[in-house]
């Protein structure tokens, strides 16, 4: 069964009700990223397995989790309560359909999703459309591969572009991309990133870069 990594930055809220909603048989792993909140200890209390990744960054913490994992499949997600873990089993099966890389695409209940973040995403989809004929909508919170796939990429970004890195990526390795929806609802407790509007323009300024990157490419 899927091994699921869970980048922890300071999710106490959210943690209980992430972990108790994981399906049968799918291991959580919550690399936590510098909580100071008691994350990592909750987490461990719940049963999951824990790493710690010092190293600041949303591609670092997912890095960790992926190096720490030992399944076949692995599976990513937010853990602040805003994607179901219930979930997970879809994306798992579409690789048993033939898809390499499965990526959510966010319908979004009022208000879970910030206009300024929905708007840079969209940007992102077209632009990310644009230079890679790839027809994703989304470059969502939840996502699913196989480990030694994804240990072949060589993924680099450490920050907020590891996502896009991935899909960057993996289209440049001929993979076959597939994306399904996924609710996306309230996230419990303080946003870091995308709820902010400091922490979008990072995610932006890191995500063109790795854009610009591929005209270097060509």
């Amino acid at each position: 069964m899927p091994d699921v990594v869970l980048p922890v930055l300071d999710e106490a809220e959210a943690l209980p009700g992430v972990l108790g909603a994981m399906p049968p048989g799918y291991r959580p792993i919550v690399v936590d990223n510098g909580s100071v909140d008691g994350s990592a200890e909750i987490a461990a209390e719940l049963g999951a397995e824990v790493v710690a990744e010092p190293r600041r960054g949303f591609g670092a913490a997912c890095h960790a989790g992926l190096l720490a994992a030992a399944a076949e499949v692995v599976c990513f997600m937010d853990c602040d309560g805003s994607v179901d873990p219930g979930q997970l089993p879809e994306f798992a099966a579409a690789l048993t359909r033939g898809a390499d890389l499965v990526v959510g695409a966010r319908q979004p209940e009022r208000g879970a999703w910030p206009l300024h973040a929905r708007v840079a995403n969209r940007a992102l989809a077209l632009e990310l459309r644009r230079r890679t004929g790839l027809k994703l909508s989304d470059n969502g919170p939840m996502r699913t591969a196989r480990r030694l796939g994804l240990l072949e990429l060589d993924l680099r970004d450490r920050r907020s572009g590891w996502p896009l890195e991935t899909v960057l990526r993996a289209n440049a390795a001929g993979w076959t991309i597939a994306e399904l929806p996924i609710a996306y609802r309230r996230r419990a407790g303080r946003s870091k990133v995308t709820g902010t509007v400091r922490g979008t323009a990072q995610a932006i300024a890191d995500m063109s870069a790795l854009l610009r990157g591929l005209d270097g490419d060509r």
